[in-house]
């Protein structure tokens, strides 16, 4: 039996542009296309043709892993009553169908394979040489920075497709595709493609409105159907407060200030990020300085690879601020805490390297509400350097769940990528105070002075002080 690619199904009027650019050796694409345009169906039909067309492994990313089966490996299309990926990819091209890995193997010896952007850099095995990110507006945008240098060392392809979920990195993303001679980019309404009739689009926002209420459904509305970045992201928990800071230029440089020791607030992850804040407080200003987030990692791996390396740049450590789980004894490790582990390794950093990694303490035990309505109060004393741009839109992508049987937003933030930087922030904010009571100021004049000149010189000296100028101009 014959089968040809793509199986049984065209491009709409509105897909051929991007199937054009695709069939004719475009690497590189970026849609925003409304619900219900064939965003996957597209997709899905371009992997198979792919993947007959170059032997290799195409991965096919929804947001979270625990996604997939439900979204696409089980998903049926209403109109035929198959399922997608029987359609996209026909009994007849595959040699073997590993349904609990979510993975098939084609004939020719190609494999394509469902994956969450939430463990990307856990993934082992060959790399994939065709990506697609669906739904990349609440991906992890980590994922593509790890997984672009791959894609661009063996010549395959990444397509992103996505509603609008507010000005966050996929906003970003479609813009820098915009300008780009080598992206395709394309944002789709339903003014342009008219799939629904405006007594469809009138009857849904008025369900929307009165299943939600008035602001979330018409965001909803606008986002899902007219592809708006501008619509208010439904259930953000810190939206004000940082649409205040980048209007108020406090994303901006914002350099370490010899003296002050640099504190941390952390938390901790396996699967899961490992996401952690570096600040300093300076009279009542919190300058957020760096970020760092991992998973798979263990202290000895934060301790050597990421606390130690700030002696190059100078730092002084003062608190690493950790959460509750971090004084929980655990089996495997000797019985001893994750804290105490940390401490073992701050020692052997002093012996070893004559660095001191700062002590480690634990986060006041306060409700997430409470941790919540501290970070707002926090954010307007902070300041953040343009380096972290990119953590925080986690801060931004911090949502609330929605509720469908109640039809409200409940107190529970999502857990997603955002959630691992914000619940550091949170950390942090209901620790900064504590940390700037008990931290040790000393400036390099006074180190001078105390007697306690190693690597202190004259040019350090004056380094600094032109430095201390520069900061008090710039910071008042």
């Amino acid at each position: 039996m014959n089968i040809s690619l793509p199986n049984n199904w065209k491009p709409r009027p509105y897909q051929v542009p991007l199937w054009n650019h695709l069939v004719t050796g475009g690497k590189r694409a970026s849609v925003a296309w409304p619900r219900r345009h064939g965003k996957d169906d597209t997709m899905l039909h371009w992997n198979a043709l792919s993947a007959f067309k170059r032997k290799g492994n195409y991965w096919y990313m929804l947001p979270e892993y625990n996604q997939c089966r439900k979204a696409i490996w089980d998903a049926i299309n209403p109109h035929t009553g198959l399922k997608r990926i029987d359609e996209a990819f026909p009994q007849e091209i595959r040699s073997k169908t590993l349904s609990q890995e979510m993975k098939i193997e084609f004939l020719n010896g190609s494999t394509w394979q469902l994956m969450g952007s939430d463990n990307y850099n856990a993934l082992v095995g060959s790399p994939p040489i065709g990506l697609t990110f669906s739904e990349y507006a609440l991906s992890n945008p980590s994922s593509w920075g790890f997984l672009r240098p791959i894609m661009l060392e063996n010549g395959g392809w990444a397509i992103f497709n996505s509603t609008p979920r507010g000005k966050n990195h996929f906003y970003k993303l479609m813009n820098m595709a915009q300008e780009s001679d080598s992206w395709f980019s394309q944002i789709l309404t339903n003014d342009k493609t008219h799939l629904f009739t405006q007594e469809q689009l009138k009857e849904e926002l008025d369900e929307l409105i009165a299943e939600h209420d008035e602001t979330y459904g018409t965001s909803l509305w606008l986002q899902e159907y007219f592809c708006s970045f501008d619509a208010a992201l439904p259930g953000a928990i810190w939206a004000e407060s940082m649409a205040k800071v980048s209007s108020e230029g406090r994303i901006k440089s914002v350099p370490h200030t010899p003296g002050y020791p640099v504190h941390s607030a952390w938390d901790l992850g396996f699967d899961d990020d490992t996401a952690i804040w570096f600040y300093q407080v300076i009279k009542e200003e919190v300058r957020i300085i760096d970020c760092f987030a991992i998973n798979f990692k263990d202290p000895d791996y934060f301790a050597e690879g990421v606390l130690l390396p700030k002696k190059n740049l100078g730092w002084r450590m003062g608190v690493n601020w950790l959460p509750h789980d971090a004084f929980a004894k655990k089996q495997g490790m000797g019985g001893k805490t994750i804290r105490q582990q940390f401490v073992d390794l701050r020692d052997q950093m002093i012996d070893a390297h004559n660095y001191d990694i700062g002590t480690f303490a634990r986060v006041p035990n306060v409700s997430k509400k409470d941790g919540i309505d501290a970070a707002r109060k926090t954010f307007k004393r902070c300041v953040f350097d343009a380096s972290v741009e990119e953590a925080t839109e986690s801060l931004k992508a911090y949502r609330r769940k929605y509720d469908e049987e109640k039809k409200i937003f409940s107190n529970e933030p999502v857990h997603d990528w955002s959630s691992h930087y914000a619940d550091a922030f949170r950390y942090l904010s209901l620790t900064w105070r504590q940390s700037k009571a008990d931290q040790v100021v000393m400036s390099p004049e006074e180190k001078f002075v105390a007697g306690n000149i190693v690597n202190v010189s004259f040019g350090d000296l004056r380094k600094a002080h032109f430095n201390k100028k520069r900061r008090e101009r710039e910071y008042g």
